[in-house]
């Protein structure tokens, strides 16, 4: 054994991590003029400048100009959005919404700063995404154990009622 020599490996040399490596800091991007219609899902940056319909996954950073437009859910690590946005972002750590952003859907957050003038129409939650996640998925099986389906005896349709209004005749 060598005096100064390195009790662990260097993982630096192994092609798979040299892989991750270089995927992660890949870059997309969408130029202005641009139009792509499907879905990215990606370990690196993307920036949309022109005009995507579809989703955007990424474990980085995504970040739009202020002529794009993406039609579809945004979910990333952090984003800044200086464009439009139809469908609702969900950012693991910070969102920045520039003066220029107009945001047509919900966002779930860590953090988020929004500049004057930016347009946002939606519903908000703020904190940690698990815990979110977590919360809306519980909501989601109770509102579906109140709902009983019945079916009305005259023209045998089936009508779904609230459990609240479960015992009365339809």
């Amino acid at each position: 054994m060598a005096m100064f020599g390195s009790s662990h490996k260097d993982t630096s040399k192994n092609p798979k991590n040299q892989e991750i490596d270089k995927i992660s800091n890949a870059s997309t991007n969408i130029g202005k003029g641009a139009t792509l219609q499907g879905n990215i899902d990606t370990f690196g940056n993307v920036r949309v400048d022109g005009k995507l319909i579809g989703d955007i996954k990424s474990k980085s950073k995504v970040a739009t100009g202020n002529a794009s437009l993406v039609e579809g859910s945004i979910t990333a690590q952090n984003a800044e959005i200086e464009g439009e946005v139809k469908g609702s972002l969900e950012i693991a750590e910070l969102l920045v919404l520039k003066s220029t952003a107009v945001i047509n859907g919900d966002i779930i957050t860590s953090k988020m700063v929004v500049e004057a003038g930016a347009i946002f129409n939606g519903k908000c939650q703020m904190g940690d995404i698990n815990q979110i996640k977590k919360m809306m998925s519980e909501q989601k099986d109770t509102k579906t154990e109140n709902t009983t389906n019945h079916k009305n005896e005259n023209s045998k349709e089936e009508v779904s009622v609230n459990s609240v209004f479960s015992d009365l005749k339809i």
